[in-house]
């Protein structure tokens, strides 16, 4: 028999289980971390010939990857269920097993799941979690149960595939800042991959797309792409200089600035700040910054590698340093954009921000802010943060 799923989560997964509009060629798979360095960084290179999709420097790529076999093998053998069964999506009757590789996040809980698990299993840990005055504890909880966790600690008899699938989110594409220009590249679109990996109670964890394109997709391979446009993400005229922050893979689409104005001669001033862990092993693209540099597509560059000294410097401690020339630039019109981390980074650059506005520009904290958001609204202190 094939087991039916409530409408509104059909409607939503059957989205994902649709080839997205391209299937793009990895020309190009390349770690770009050094030996030594605590993470891995990859340098994808795919291939939209022939897609009709077009892209501006900071735009991203929205690829559709599947979830681990291995962890779908997991979850159907912890809750005895036949990854053969048919199940109906909107108009579609996938099995089970790809409807969980595909349509579904199973890699990760919501607060939802959370709850219909609790309803399911009739667990009162679980309920207790799911209460309105538990959203702390709640967030603590799901930061260190996936789903796997979750259904093996509080397991269920005898479940439908319907009633484990009416709790799941629908699968959601990973987006990334495009790493070029599409007027330098021509059909190309790069990309600035941090593979996520982790333990997790006693288990390896991938990040659904970074573990997939690391692990499974080689050059040859297609992937599936879609371009989402950032229209707050934006190149200023060719003549206005540019300020740009970024920490790890934030340098991505900043790499594509750099193409776009080398390419068009453009005569505004650049100035990139840069931060990572490590000079040795985490230096993205240090050969082409240099080349910028010496080309003058790059006016300066600052960096700052947290973990090489005593104490741990980043990207704002390069900017206070800096800060009477930065606070000059914008005096001067210049627009000014951070891309990274949205937790610690893009925060702690925003109060440096504030900081330099005051002491070098001589404002009061309110008229700082104020300084501060009349860039927002001029559109010359853009953010790309997640």
């Amino acid at each position: 028999s094939v087991h039916a799923v409530p409408k509104a989560v059909a409607t939503t997964a059957h989205r994902y289980l649709v080839p997205a509009p391209f299937q793009a060629e990895v020309l190009e798979n390349l770690v770009i971390t050094g030996r030594g360095s605590s993470k891995e960084t990859r340098h994808f290179e795919l291939s939209l010939d022939g897609s009709g999709l077009t892209y501006e420097p900071g735009d991203a790529l929205g690829i559709t990857a599947p979830n681990d076999p291995a962890l779908v093998r997991e979850v159907l053998d912890c809750l005895k269920l036949d990854g053969d069964q048919p199940v109906a999506l909107g108009e579609t009757q996938p099995t089970l097993r790809a409807a969980l590789g595909t349509a579904f996040e199973i890699a990760t809980a919501t607060p939802r799941f959370l709850t219909h698990w609790a309803e399911l299993s009739g667990a009162a840990e679980l309920s207790e979690l799911a209460g309105p005055d538990r959203a702390a504890e709640r967030a603590a909880f799901l930061t260190s149960h996936h789903v796997i966790d979750i259904v093996r600690r509080f397991p269920v008899s005898g479940l439908e595939p319907r009633a484990l699938i009416a709790g799941l989110r629908a699968m959601q594409p990973r987006l990334y800042s495009i790493a070029s220009s599409q007027d330098a590249q021509g059909g190309d679109a790069h990309l600035t991959v941090s593979t996520v990996r982790y333990g997790l109670n006693g288990s390896d964890r991938w990040g659904v797309a970074s573990g997939h394109l690391a692990r499974h997709i080689e050059a040859g391979a297609t992937v599936p792409v879609h371009i989402k446009a950032n229209p707050h993400f934006r190149l200023p005229a060719d003549d206005v200089p540019i300020l740009m922050v970024g920490a790890g893979t934030g340098v991505a689409p900043y790499r594509g600035f750099a193409q776009q104005r080398e390419l068009r001669g453009a005569r505004g001033r650049s100035w990139l700040f840069f931060g990572d862990r490590n000079f040795r092993s985490d230096f993205l693209y240090q050969v082409e910054w240099q080349q910028h540099l010496k080309a003058g597509s790059l006016t300066f560059m600052d960096v700052a590698f947290s973990r090489d000294g005593t104490a741990k410097t980043y990207v704002q401690h390069r900017m206070l340093e800096r800060g009477v020339e930065l606070y000059a630039w914008l005096e001067d019109g210049a627009h000014l954009y951070v891309c990274g981390d949205a937790k610690a980074m893009a925060p702690d650059v925003h109060k440096a921000l504030l900081t330099i506005v005051e002491t070098v520009g001589g404002h009061t904290p309110e008229a700082a802010e104020e300084y501060v958001r009349t860039l927002q609204r001029d559109g010359r202190y853009q953010r790309d943060v997640y």
